[in-house]
């Protein structure tokens, strides 16, 4: 993740935009400017921690809203974190995972949108890694999906690589997936198919969303890469990759719908090359994170 990036830091103006965060009246009123503090940021719950990026950017982008308003920026920084903790890492609950020295108005002006983003972060970590633990010793590829927070997909699907997931599609642009809806109103798998093969950009993969064995027939026929299976059972699954395998090795199989922690192994076992589970992004829990901030002179 390229934290300095540009997309990154409109992600983290438009957070801070919308906490007022340059306009914090309470700390305005009540903190001297020039008095310096550190901020250690603990886990609660053991968890994966992921976000850990977030604390610069969040620090830099603050420092840049305040200087285009024509005030003082709140001056030099420093977030020091144990060499063993990183964006990945299983952190056991209690565990400090960074610590910020900083202007004292800024961290408690930015602590909010710190948090929120490393703990919905950590919590997909987490999320994803259970899943990838789930399938351990399998073929199948825990993968994301767009099902993520508009304006936050960026840190979504980092999140979920920290985790141990791939990532999927990054948008509409980024690959070519025919769905129910588009295989209907295209006139079918074939010409569906056929339409984006004449389309579509050199070594860019079509996967087409199959429910029944007509489909799935007519797709591998008209040349599809890879296919999306909906609405079966481990147990059909199981036979649509028999007869794959046996008739288009080379066409990959992916499994959609009625994926979770507890399913997730069954399905895996069926030899499946990937298992695209929405909740990754979805259902994830935020993880339980906090920030203990004391007055600092240094």
């Amino acid at each position: 993740m390229d934290w300095k990036s540009r997309k990154i830091a409109a992600v983290m103006e438009a957070a801070l935009a919308e906490d007022k965060a340059t306009s914090d009246v309470t700390t305005a009123l009540t903190i001297d400017p020039a008095l310096r503090a550190s901020a250690t940021i603990l886990v609660r719950e053991d968890c994966v921690i992921c976000g850990l990026g977030v604390i610069c950017a969040v620090f830099d982008a603050f420092s840049a809203m305040q200087t285009r308003s024509g005030h003082k920026g709140p001056g030099r920084y420093e977030v020091i974190s144990h060499p063993e903790i990183f964006d990945g890492v299983r952190v056991r609950k209690g565990q400090t995972v960074a610590v910020i020295r900083h202007s004292a108005a800024a961290i408690l002006s930015c602590e909010r949108v710190i948090l929120n983003l490393m703990q919905r972060m950590s919590g997909i970590a987490t999320l994803t890694n259970d899943f990838v633990k789930q399938t351990r010793g399998t073929r199948a590829k825990v993968l994301d999906t767009r099902k993520t927070v508009p304006g936050l997909r960026l840190l979504d699907k980092y999140a979920v690589s920290c985790g141990g997931g791939q990532n999927h599609r990054l948008d509409l642009q980024d690959g070519i997936m025919l769905k129910q809806s588009h295989l209907a109103l295209a006139g079918g798998v074939a010409a569906a198919v056929a339409l984006a093969a004449k389309g579509r950009k050199p070594g860019q993969k079509i996967e087409v969303e199959v429910t029944n064995p007509d489909d799935i027939g007519a797709a591998i026929k008209a040349g599809a890469d890879v296919l999306l299976l909906v609405g079966m059972s481990p147990k059909e699954v199981a036979d649509v990759v028999e007869t794959v395998r046996a008739e288009a090795p080379k066409v990959l199989l992916e499994v959609a719908e009625h994926l979770s922690l507890e399913t997730a192994r069954e399905y895996a076992e069926t030899g499946v090359d990937f298992l695209s589970v929405g909740a990754l992004t979805r259902s994830s829990v935020a993880v339980d994170l906090s920030m203990r901030i004391t007055a600092d002179v240094y």
